[in-house]
């Protein structure tokens, strides 16, 4: 279970003070895929940061399966794996390599590292570049290396921020079906995602973030009943229109 509970965080900008979360308040729970959604700058990204322990909210609180991220920061890094669109694979390593890389930071005995290389290497259908420098590797290959990368200590909670961006339709389908997989084995799946198409097919439970604010949450199927519209789409707009964002466009 991961609960948020009406959390802030802001920024020093050129204009001045940016609410980058403002009061966000939300639960995902295992075997439920939760989306975020929301225009770039909605303040998707820094949520997911925020869950992530890479950043600390300015107040409110965090709990992944009862462990504040500012207080037991170490436990929640454990329980999670973060794949982020901004975790740029290069280098000489190759995907092998940096999946044993990530299991000594994460103190697992290389037995078991072993092992579960071959799990993610059958699971993703890498056996042709395992062993690759990933500088020569495809767009497609680079990010199930860092899926894989990313799951090598075998987490609890998965965080996907935009998980099928810059994919071909065949690498997207692949991410997108892994995700549904995660869900079958009662993870609890957190993924961001501007593209509406992305969130009808994954998604149970929706947050819509509108500048910070995340100003609807509910399952999928309550939205279209509130809404009277089968259209994440149509119901976004909805939304934002509401909130005043279509005029501020």
């Amino acid at each position: 279970m991961v609960k948020l509970q009406e959390v802030y965080k802001t920024f020093k900008g050129k204009k001045g003070i940016i609410k980058a979360v403002n009061g966000v308040s939300f639960e995902a729970a295992p075997g439920e895929i939760f989306g975020l959604l929301g225009p770039n700058g909605a303040g998707k990204t820094t949520t997911l940061r925020l869950i992530s322990t890479l950043l600390k909210p300015d107040s409110g609180k965090v709990n992944v399966f009862g462990y504040d991220t500012v207080k037991n920061a170490r436990e929640v890094r454990m329980r999670i794996g973060f794949l982020t669109s901004d975790m740029k694979l290069s280098g000489n390593l190759s995907p092998r390599e940096l999946m044993y890389f990530f299991g000594d930071l994460n103190h697992i005995d290389r037995a078991i590292v072993s092992s579960r290389i071959d799990t993610l290497t059958d699971y993703l259908g890498m056996h042709d570049f395992l062993d690759e420098r990933v500088s020569k590797l495809s767009t497609g290959m680079k990010q199930k290396a860092a899926i894989a990368v990313s799951l090598i200590h075998d987490p609890e909670v998965i965080v996907f921020d935009e998980p099928t961006n810059g994919l071909d339709i065949i690498t997207a389908r692949t991410v997108t079906e892994i995700i549904k997989d995660f869900r079958k084995q009662g993870k609890t799946v957190i993924i961001s995602t501007h593209v509406m198409s992305v969130a009808e097919k994954l998604c149970d439970r929706v947050g819509i973030i509108l500048n910070g604010r995340l100003v609807e949450n509910d399952r999928l199927e309550e939205l279209y009943k509130k809404y009277n519209s089968n259209d994440l789409e149509d119901i976004f707009f909805a939304v934002a229109e509401k909130e005043g964002e279509l005029a501020n466009a």
